[in-house]
């Protein structure tokens, strides 16, 4: 018989899951690294303290799935929702995960970097009962290796894209890289520099071989001149800083830093070609040219300025520049120079007046500059010196005849101005800019307008104006108008006289134009044009409404006592609206002073009573005669039957303006209050008709007619743009 005890079938068969989870709560807590437990729901069974330290909470067992973080995240920041985590992947698809990397968010927003490693648990049968993750937070080698990586590729970006050409060669003289700032110097693609022997690319065979063998012995080198030959057959002048790197004694490689000085060594070359071409053309100068101390005392001068001031050039050398010059420009050429002097001027130019040695006064050009070291201490001055005396008097003169001139423009009542041959303003007189109501700026072309338009209200470009067309085909224009609109909107129509100007040779130098203004001109056109248009029209509507008056007041009288004094009524309204618009000579009338001169003669004896307001309104005359029209009616109306022929009866008439879409419109509205109780007529009688016509038909308005027990209400909606 044998002394060891049987296992129970149920132990021996227990599975993974069951093992796990049959061991003590302090197993897991024994095992370096966080893990936890999921049934095969994914319900969270069991997880240790460093898996609760790593997710920042200790999740419920048996109520959460998958994962007891707060939130998951993909390295690259995408959220991962907890069924679709890798744990969901081994628990329904048996996936196994190995050192894969999360992103865990803890409930305070903190987050570590997660190594993974799942496994799905399955029976004796291969079924999934649950799964097991392992893992552990590689927050600090993540950033350790995310930091590796940043400095390894700010290395290799500070080799390849530096803005110094590099290049390393091995012991052999071989080339085994290059940067780019290296090849775009020389020109050669990568494969046709990289691998070839460095002497290949020197212009100088002795200079290479110095380099390679200074390098070998370990000695480095600091801005070593060299040529280098490129790809298109030229020369590049470089300084070539380098050393070598050694392993055990031996020489590994080099680096080599190399620097173009091309321009640099050009430009050397030039300056010493200049101060060779100086020194042979100074004396054979025509302009005067000296070389003066601190003290403005001559150290040299060249033949032009003896010859300019008539003195030798042995007495100019025991001068200063201010001996000869005339006693009321002496200070203000020392001034200017002691300044140039102390550094606070780097050159300054002046025309002065100088005595010759014959007593004579000469006009000079003096532009005066400073040579100084490299510190910046004043060496000496140089003055270049050129004789304008012709120049000046001529100057003189011209000056005094433009004085001349622009005086006698200034005192034309008619705008004027002037342009060079580009177009560009050069003078205007006041008349211009009251005419154009602005002043003109530098820069200004053309005109001294600010837009332009031609009579039919088209817009003129400035460059096709008439001055532009005169300038532009040398000739004068006449003939035209146009019409000139002011910054602030208003316009004034003018003839432009444009004239091209030459000078003595023939030669265009610029233009005169004159503007005449024609506003008054204008304005007694379009008046008379009015005039003659409305009365023409107004006798046709006249008539015709006289007629309609009459025909319309005969259908509705019954008898002829009511016809004569319904008609003379209308008559009369007819006439007073005539005789304002008359006195305006029909322009456009003040809607109150309408109202009020229509309802006077009825509402006199109540005008405690009566509320005529809105804002000022000025309406055109055809709107002017259809409302007088209206409101005449509705004036007779209110006596017979409304407010007006009651003894405690009121009126309100009130008006505002209401936007519409294109435009505004006059909403004017009739209350009536106190008279006798209204009632909706049976039959619609000549005066609602006459309303009707006058505001709907004629003015394509709107009536809106209320009969309110306590007085008649009427709206009255006429757009302002009928004529």
């Amino acid at each position: 018989m044998s002394n060891v005890e049987r296992i129970p079938d149920t132990i021996q068969t227990m599975t993974e899951l069951q093992a796990l989870l049959a061991a003590t709560p302090g197993a897991l807590d024994a095992i370096p690294g966080a893990v936890y437990l999921c049934d095969r729901e994914g319900w969270l069974l069991r997880c240790n303290s460093q898996a609760a330290n790593l997710w920042g909470r200790t999740p419920t067992m048996g109520e959460e799935r998958f994962c007891g973080s707060h939130q998951l995240f993909l390295p690259d920041g995408t959220p991962v929702p907890h069924e679709q985590c890798p744990m969901a992947d081994a628990i329904f698809h048996g996936t196994v995960t190995q050192n894969a990397e999360v992103v865990m968010e803890r409930p305070d927003g903190s987050r570590i970097v997660a190594l993974v490693n799942i496994r799905p648990l399955r029976d004796a049968h291969g079924n999934i009962e649950g799964a097991i993750n392992c893992f552990q937070d590689i927050t600090a080698r993540r950033h350790l290796e995310d930091e590796f990586r940043r400095n390894t590729e700010d290395l290799e970006d500070f080799f390849e894209n530096g803005a110094v050409a590099l290049h390393i060669v091995d012991r052999e003289g071989i080339i085994v890289r290059a940067n780019r700032a290296e090849l775009d110097l020389l020109g050669y693609t990568k494969g046709e520099y990289v691998g070839r022997h460095i002497a290949e690319f020197h212009a100088d065979e002795c200079v290479i071989t110095e380099i390679l063998q200074r390098l070998a012995m370990n000695e480095p080198l600091v801005r070593f001149p060299a040529r280098l030959r490129a790809k298109d057959g030229s020369i590049r002048h470089v300084l070539v800083t380098s050393n070598g790197r050694f392993v055990d004694g031996k020489l590994l490689n080099t680096r080599c830093f190399t620097t173009d000085v091309t321009m640099l060594h050009q430009a050397e070359t030039a300056r010493r070609e200049s101060e060779e071409r100086l020194a042979a053309t100074y004396e054979a100068a025509t302009v005067a040219i000296a070389e003066t101390d601190a003290d403005g005392r001559l150290l040299r001068v060249n033949n032009a300025h003896c010859r300019i001031l008539g003195r030798s050039r042995d007495e100019l050398l025991s001068m200063r520049f201010t001996d000869y010059t005339h006693e009321e420009d002496q200070q203000k050429d020392a001034a200017m120079y002691a300044r140039q002097v102390s550094g606070a001027l780097a050159h300054y130019s002046i025309r002065k007046r100088a005595r010759r040695s014959d007593g004579t006064i000469a006009y000079l050009d003096v532009f005066s500059s400073s040579v100084r070291d490299a510190q910046g201490r004043f060496r000496y001055g140089v003055r270049v010196i050129q004789d304008v005396t012709a120049t000046q008097l001529l100057e003189d003169r011209l000056r005094e005849r433009e004085q001349h001139m622009r005086e006698l423009l200034e005192a034309l009542p008619a705008a004027v101005y002037t342009t060079d041959a580009h177009g560009r303003i050069t003078f205007y007189n006041k008349a211009a800019v009251q005419m154009a109501g602005r002043t003109p700026v530098a820069g200004d072309h053309w005109c001294v307008t600010w837009r332009l338009f031609w009579p039919d209200g088209r817009p003129l470009p400035h460059d096709q104006c008439p001055m532009a067309v005169a300038l532009r085909e040398d000739r004068p224009v006449r003939g035209l108008e146009a019409v000139a609109e002011r910054p602030d909107g208003t316009r004034v129509p003018f003839l432009p006289h444009p004239t091209p100007l030459h000078d003595a040779d023939g030669k265009l130098v610029g233009a005169i134009n004159m503007l005449v203004d024609i506003s008054e001109l204008k304005q007694a056109e379009n008046r008379q044009k009015t005039l003659i248009d409305e009365l023409n029209h107004r006798v046709k509507n006249t008539l015709a409404t006289v007629q309609s008056l009459a025909t319309q007041t005969a259908r509705h009288a019954r008898g002829v006592d009511e016809f004569v004094g319904a008609f003379e009524s209308r008559l009369l309204s007819l006439g007073r609206a005539h005789e304002l618009l008359a006195t305006r000579h029909w322009q456009d009338a003040p809607l109150e002073e309408l109202v009020r001169e229509i309802t006077t003669p009825l509402t006199g004896a109540m005008q405690e009573r009566t509320v005529i307001a809105g804002p000022p309104i000025t309406v055109a005359p055809r709107i002017a005669l259809n409302l007088t029209m209206c409101i005449n009616e509705l004036l007779t109306n209110a006596a017979k039957y409304g407010s007006l022929g009651a003894a405690e009866g009121s009126l309100a008439i009130r008006w505002d303006l209401r936007p519409e879409e294109h435009g505004s419109a006059l909403d004017l509205c009739w209350l009536e209050r106190g008279g006798p109780p209204v009632k909706p007529p049976e039959h619609r009688g000549f005066g609602t008709r006459l309303i009707e016509r006058c505001i709907e038909r004629d003015l394509g308005g709107l009536v809106e007619l209320s009969f309110h027990e306590e007085g008649l209400h009427c709206r009255l909606t006429i757009p302002l743009t009928i004529n």
